[in-house]
């Protein structure tokens, strides 16, 4: 189903590469006059850029090579084409690969009649290498072709059409699992897939087989799933172009994802995923509490593939067919699961993918495939986040003894797409209501922190840098040591501020009546209310600051009248 829906994408594609052609970087151009004298060679290569590092990008001829000789048309490394033995060669094979390549251009030139071509092959029957011996520290490896008189022989449709018909399929004629019809079927697919994580730069194939694990049948490499060749270099092309394209595909985290609609819908997906505006959410969730629908809109197919490589494999991680009117749905009631005042009490802003997922590691390279996987389709399907996520935001607040707003964000929306029995605007900020005693815990210590950086402003450690681990899994093993602590810190407050004394003290009277008077502080917690010991102490701490900010702008307002 996938192969086939981007087959389909690829008709809508005006500019897809030539039959066996894609883009690869040309170090080296041959400049020739027609008569075939050489007339320089232009290094192409910019150190500078990345993009032209190795030589500028060019829809150059390419099929998968194997350890055989097999030449490229017209453009290939400095063995094929001039006869210039590599380090790791031996001058024999060197001369098959030369022998070869001069080959391949007598009949492209006997065929497509070229007079470019053929001043090629007339170069070619002198002495070409000897044109090295003006170049300095050139590059055996790097692809070089050639251009006559300002044309790039590389880019005719001759050349293009002889440089098809050299490459049929094989003759083997199975029906193709892609658009179902009797044709011959390629052994191997010649095209790669280009930029997916993890893969070789040269490229990666979607179907492959190189071990008896993998047969099926007795068929073997791409055999497996027999592809003709109109559909194995559409498909192809179709995922590398939506690869290549900012607006259908974001990488994170070693997987590659992408997305396109059956027509074009002006839906941008990207925008909500990657750097959501809060408007446009504000309007995707008022389109979903008020029901509205645009048929024509809201119909559309919609897909999306998540990629990973493995050496020359690329790897499905993920397959989503639905439509942009379930998507969006799905987008709105995420966005609405996620919504957590900021540490300072303010309003709520749409976090992205990147945002959620990176709060869950130290350091992005450490982040691991399944979590951005799992959380690109939880936001486009509207699937259970697993409680993998949420063990992993829970153990990086140990580990950092504060919980941010993206995992107090991500820690809500794993609950939220669990449970799934809370109305809208659940735990977005300080619930006092909750007397879950988990999330009593998580208020308390919130409580107990600020009483002690009341009564001693700018104190290096905190008791939640000594005891957030402890506190957050096995709550009454530290809790009755916490709240004696607290005393002394009572006792300045009430000597020397007493309205903080008397509101931190309310507060703590309030959370402490709220737990279970028979069992009184959790012996242990588990992973769920980990979590909720996590938003119990965002939220708290987020009111304290909005109440010092509200108590600041009224000293403002006394003071400017």
């Amino acid at each position: 189903m996938l192969l086939r829906r981007l087959k389909e994408y690829s008709e809508r594609l005006a500019d897809l590469p030539p039959m066996l052609y894609a883009e690869s970087p040309v170090r080296y151009i041959i400049e020739l006059e027609q008569s075939g004298r050489f007339l320089g060679m232009v290094d192409t290569a910019d150190p500078s850029s990345p993009g032209t590092r190795r030589g500028q990008r060019r829809l150059v001829p390419q099929v998968q090579k194997t350890s055989g000789i097999r030449p490229l048309l017209l453009a290939d490394k400095a063995d094929y084409v001039l006869g210039h033995t590599a380090p790791q060669q031996t001058s024999e094979r060197t001369g098959a690969c030369h022998r070869a390549f001069v080959s391949l251009i007598d009949r492209c030139a006997e065929t497509s009649e070229e007079p470019s071509v053929m001043a090629i092959q007339r170069f070619l029957s002198d002495d070409p290498l000897a044109i090295l011996d003006a170049q300095e520290d050139f590059d055996p490896g790097g692809t070089i072709t050639f251009r006559v008189e300002g044309v790039f022989p590389v880019d005719l449709p001759s050349v293009q059409s002889f440089w098809a018909a050299e490459n049929p399929p094989s003759e083997r004629v199975m029906q193709c699992v892609v658009c179902g019809q009797e044709k011959p079927v390629l052994e191997r697919l010649q095209a790669k897939i280009k930029g997916v994580p993890g893969g070789q730069t040269s490229g990666t194939s979607i179907i492959s087989a190189n071990a008896d694990a993998f047969t099926s049948y007795g068929l073997k490499a791409s055999l497996i799933s027999p592809t003709c060749g109109d559909c194995g270099e559409r498909f192809t092309k179709a995922a590398n172009w939506l690869l290549a394209s900012e607006a259908n595909s974001i990488r994170i985290g070693g997987i590659a994802s992408i997305f396109w609609t059956r027509e074009e819908t002006g839906f941008d997906l990207l925008t909500f995923i990657n750097d959501p505006q809060p408007a446009q959410v504000r309007d995707l969730i008022g389109s979903l509490r008020t029901g509205s629908r645009t048929p024509e809109i809201d119909d559309t197919p919609f897909y999306a593939t998540s990629l990973s490589g493995s050496g020359g494999r690329a790897v499905v991680r993920d397959w989503l067919d639905t439509t942009v009117g379930q998507v969006q749905r799905n987008l709105a009631a995420w966005f609405q699961r996620q919504e957590v005042v900021t540490g300072l009490g303010e309003p709520h802003v749409p976090l992205g993918i990147k945002a959620l997922a990176f709060a869950t590691v130290r350091e992005p390279r450490d982040l691991a495939t399944p979590t951005p996987r799992a959380l690109l389709r939880g936001a486009m399907s509207g699937t259970p986040l697993p409680w993998d996520l949420l063990f992993q935001a829970v153990r990086r607040n140990r580990a950092e003894r504060r919980v941010t707003r993206p995992r107090a964000a991500l820690i809500k929306l794993v609950l939220l797409s669990q449970l799934r029995e809370h109305e809208e605007d659940y735990m977005v900020q300080l619930h006092a209501d909750n007397h879950d005693p988990a999330y009593l815990c998580g208020r308390l210590m919130a409580v107990l922190e600020n009483a002690q950086l009341a009564a001693m402003p700018g104190v290096n450690t905190t008791i939640v840098d000594r005891f957030y681990g402890t506190a957050s899994t096995a709550p009454a093993s530290v809790f009755s040591r916490l709240l004696k602590g607290v005393q002394p810190h009572l006792a300045k407050l009430q000597r020397d501020n007493r309205g903080a004394y008397i509101a931190i003290q309310t507060r703590i009277e309030e959370i402490l009546s709220g737990l279970p008077g028979d069992r009184g502080f959790p012996r242990i917690l588990s992973l769920q209310e980990q979590g909720m010991f996590a938003l119990g102490y965002y939220h708290q701490r987020a009111q304290h600051s909005a109440q010092r900010r509200e108590a600041a702008e009224r000293r403002r307002q006394r003071e400017a009248e």
